[in-house]
């Protein structure tokens, strides 16, 4: 089989893409609508989006959402908290900003009740009551993530965009006008911290764009010994350092049920970048030509690296064989170096199924990461779960609260550790939606709640998938205009 990299990947998949895209386009617009439309993404809440019985922060924008049912032709909903009585008539419930934070302020550490009465064009009589758990424990208040069509990572009209989710405030951290139509991809802050993130703008002029210490630099994080430039990593806690994977990536397209494309790596290794000297390193340990190493990150302590990795063996044909294991190995962050052997964490064989993007929390507690029957690329796969794992005593937790039967991966913590946020297709099985969900000291987990939008059927009319959202304590200091500049006249940085 050929390899295929660079611009002879981006532009098949491109293609098929927009053939797919424009039929799913005829058949949403046709379902959409205000009046009487039926809700693609949820059919068992009377509510969309659905917050009933949902635990939130304390500092989270308004719970705007509608009625589900067609035909409803009266309703009233009446919000109590403590004293505060609030009655909204109508379908949709939208929240005046002033009066949502005044409300969030009193039912801290309590709950907010709501009850419904809608009556039906026929005459039928329906009645709904339910609660909204308000945390003290704070969220950061900056996510950011990337609008993509759904499905195929194409560099067609893609944004990386950040969210205020206190309110409804969002900006353009990057896009395709500003940076000659290329693919970018993959914004991550370290241990969710606005002064020190990165980012890809791939392509021509393109590179790895660097946020640290209040500067923005462009970079070729890529060496001789290298099998490719950095594709999946993360930053240390100290800014000095990345880990990385350097992967030769292979899409494949079939029709197989929910599983319609399969990405897999022919060759992976991990590297090493040193910000400070401009290098790159590739341990032994972890570039071995019998295993394929991948999605690495570091501890919360920055003294070791989690990856995942997998035994070679003849692709595409055995796709379905393919499992990874999580692993670990020692980082020395005074030498750049790791360790000489890696343990496993979590066999692949063990536990028949394979695993991918593993995410430390900040505090140092958990490891989340991706299960799926087989493979790295699980976000077409309906079986693709969380799970977590505590540290300190190597027990497992079952996410079953936080787990949907779509795809449910792509997460990030907060800086406190008692949020994280995740990609899932739950509901309509197409398109990525953010949900976050608390977490507290003992892995008790509650359920997800969809970023509130200020439109209530914003999810409805949308066409774009929500790829790879990151929490952040603050905003970034850059903004597409910045970005295009930067593509467009600074030469990248080469690493050696």
């Amino acid at each position: 089989m050929a390899r295929l990299t660079g611009s002879s990947i981006n532009m098949l998949k491109g293609t098929l893409n927009k053939v797919i895209l424009a039929a799913v386009s005829l058949v949403l617009f046709a379902s959409c609508g205000r009046e009487g439309a039926e809700v693609p993404v949820n059919t068992d809440s009377p509510i969309y989006p659905d917050y009933m019985g949902v635990t939130v922060p304390s500092n989270i924008a308004p719970l705007n959402f509608h009625y589900t049912s067609a035909g409803i032709r009266k309703a009233r909903t009446t919000v109590t908290c403590h004293e505060s009585v609030r009655e909204f008539e109508g379908k949709e419930v939208v929240w005046d900003m002033k009066q949502w934070k005044e409300l969030l302020a009193s039912a801290e550490g309590d709950s907010i009740s709501f009850s419904a009465e809608i009556l039906m064009k026929g005459g039928k009589k329906e009645k709904h009551e339910w609660k909204v758990y308000v945390s003290p424990d704070k969220i950061d208040p900056y996510l950011s993530y990337r609008l993509i069509e759904p499905g195929y990572e194409v560099w067609h009209e893609v944004e990386i965009r950040e969210r205020c989710i206190e309110n409804f405030d969002e900006r353009v951290l990057s896009d395709w006008k500003n940076t000659g139509n290329s693919c970018m991809n993959c914004h991550i802050h370290s241990q969710a911290r606005a002064d020190l993130s990165m980012f890809y703008v791939r392509g021509k002029d393109g590179g790895a764009f660097l946020n640290r210490n209040g500067e923005i630099r462009k970079l070729s994080l890529r060496a001789k010994n290298m099998v490719s430039g950095t594709v999946y990593g993360e930053i240390h806690p100290s800014g000095r350092f990345g880990v990385f994977s350097s992967n030769i990536i292979i899409p494949g397209f079939h029709t197989q049920g929910s599983r319609r494309l399969e990405v897999y790596d022919t060759e992976s290794d991990l590297a090493i970048a040193d910000f400070d000297r401009n290098e790159m390193t590739v341990p032994p340990a972890v570039s071995r030509r019998d295993v394929l190493e991948t999605f690495p990150v570091f501890s919360a302590d920055g003294r070791s690296i989690y990856y995942c990795a997998a035994d070679t063996i003849p692709l595409p044909r055995d796709v379905e064989k393919l499992r990874y294991s999580l692993m670990k190995i020692g980082f020395d962050e005074k030498t750049g170096m790791t360790g000489q052997a890696a343990e496993v964490v979590w066999d692949a064989a063990e536990h028949d199924g394979s695993v991918c993007h593993p995410k430390c929390s900040p505090d140092g507690r958990w490891i989340m990461y991706t299960v799926a029957d087989y493979g790295t690329f699980p976000i077409w796969h309906a079986e693709c779960q969380l799970e977590m794992m505590n540290l300190h005593t190597g027990e497992i937790v079952k996410m079953d609260a936080a787990n949907s039967d779509r795809s449910d991966t792509y997460h990030s913590w907060s800086s406190s550790s008692r949020w994280f946020v995740f990609a899932s297709k739950r509901g309509d099985g197409k398109y990525g939606r953010p949900y976050f969900c608390h977490v507290d000291e003992n892995g008790n987990l509650t359920k997800p709640f969809v970023l509130p939008q200020e439109d209530p059927w914003h999810y409805e009319n949308s066409l774009r998938s929500f790829n790879i959202p990151d929490l952040s304590d603050g905003p970034v200091n850059f903004d597409a205009e910045t970005i295009g500049r930067m593509v467009k006249e600074a030469e990248a940085e080469v690493f050696h």
